[in-house]
């Protein structure tokens, strides 16, 4: 099972953040094997963190709480919120494996359904995936519903996409047929970067290939 992490940082706690820096890449070295992708959240100029997301393979929900709150960033209170969700990975693959188009910017563009949870109709999930196929399959890193813990109903929208400008972003959701169906209570845009280790690069990420133990 896979699940979407996002932690926001509380405001006062930036100039604290690599005091703590080692200790989360060290936890999150234990999970190497099934993360699909990580990295800070940017304000808009990408000079200062905001967050911290990740995207992981894990057993089961007890797992995933555990991932999410016991995070030394966490667990120095750095977070003013954690959303916890399950996710599918459809695109088979992690974010080490994205080919760059260029040199453009990548975000976090999350979109928050309307309460209460959705049932997605299978045409309208056929006609969202024709269009970010048809428009953005190039710039797409990860992109996948968010969902409650059984994975029974929708509750959202998280894409990670490599796009020229935050208009772009804040448009993949917007000019969608998901919003065109008034199924998105509010979407937000983050500048995003990957994350890990300065020397974590894509020779030395394992290829996901099946659950992981804890």
């Amino acid at each position: 099972m896979e699940y979407f992490v996002y932690g926001r940082d509380a405001p006062g706690t930036a100039s604290l953040r690599w005091e703590h820096t080692e200790a989360h890449w060290a936890f999150m070295d234990r999970y190497a094997p099934g993360l699909i992708a990580r990295g800070p959240t940017l304000t808009d100029d990408g000079q200062k963190v905001t967050g911290s997301m990740h995207i992981v393979e894990l057993p089961h929900h007890q797992a995933a709480q555990a991932f999410a709150f016991d995070e030394p960033y966490f667990a120095a209170g750095f977070f003013s919120d954690v959303l916890l969700r399950r996710w599918t990975n459809d695109l088979g693959r992690t974010m080490w494996q994205f080919s760059s188009g260029g040199t453009d910017p990548r975000f976090l563009v999350l979109g928050h359904g309307q309460v209460p949870p959705t049932d997605i109709s299978s045409d309208l999930h056929d006609r969202k995936s024709r269009y970010l196929s048809g428009r953005h399959a190039d710039e797409l890193i990860a992109h996948r519903p968010l969902l409650t813990q059984d994975a029974s109903r929708w509750l959202g929208t998280a894409t990670l996409v490599e796009l020229p400008d935050h208009a772009a972003a804040e448009a993949l959701l917007a000019d969608g047929p998901y919003a065109d169906a008034g199924l998105y209570e509010r979407v937000e845009v983050h500048r995003w970067r990957f994350g890990g280790r300065p020397a974590d690069d894509a020779s030395r990420r394992p290829v996901l290939t099946g659950a992981m133990s804890q």
